[in-house]
């Protein structure tokens, strides 16, 4: 789906091996053009690089106050928002042992100045911006450069 009244992003992270290799891409659609962007990591897991690639991708946009619809295979991400499991965690400062605390925090802060909507799709479903995602994330798992996820405690 392409969100005509706003920015589309399509995300999809990687890891090869769970802790291990990782990467993330994400596609931004904005009024016809399209924008491409990809990372790779030497250790870091797949729920990290699913969330960084949102992050990247909020990061990457010069703008604020846009409507944006993330698409994401990761239910992780889609309802941690969407179900408002986030909000519980900034709440109780990610007590229990809830994982990825510095990325959420982070993306809790660029997500202020947007109006997000998550929408899951299922992955490797031919779908095809899902399907380039993970084109770029495993490209960028495995061909590189990879740089550290200095948040990642293995």
């Amino acid at each position: 789906m392409i969100n005509h009244n706003g920015l589309t992003i399509y995300t999809d992270g990687a890891a090869r091996g769970n802790p291990g290799r990782g990467g993330y891409g994400a596609i931004l659609m904005w009024k016809g053009a399209v924008k491409e962007i990809s990372k790779g990591y030497k250790f870091t897991t797949n729920n990290r690089m699913e969330l960084m690639s949102v992050i990247a991708a909020l990061e990457s946009l010069t703008r604020t106050g846009l409507y944006i619809e993330v698409y994401s295979d990761s239910k992780y991400v889609v309802q941690a928002v969407s179900e408002r499991w986030l909000d519980k965690w900034i709440a109780t400062d990610f007590k229990g042992g809830k994982k990825n605390k510095d990325l959420w925090t982070k993306y809790h802060q660029l997500a202020k100045v947007h109006q997000i909507k998550f929408i899951w799709v299922k992955g490797h479903a031919s779908n095809p911006y899902n399907q380039r995602c993970d084109e770029l994330a495993t490209s960028a798992a495995d061909r590189g450069p990879l740089f550290e996820d200095t948040g990642y405690e293995g």
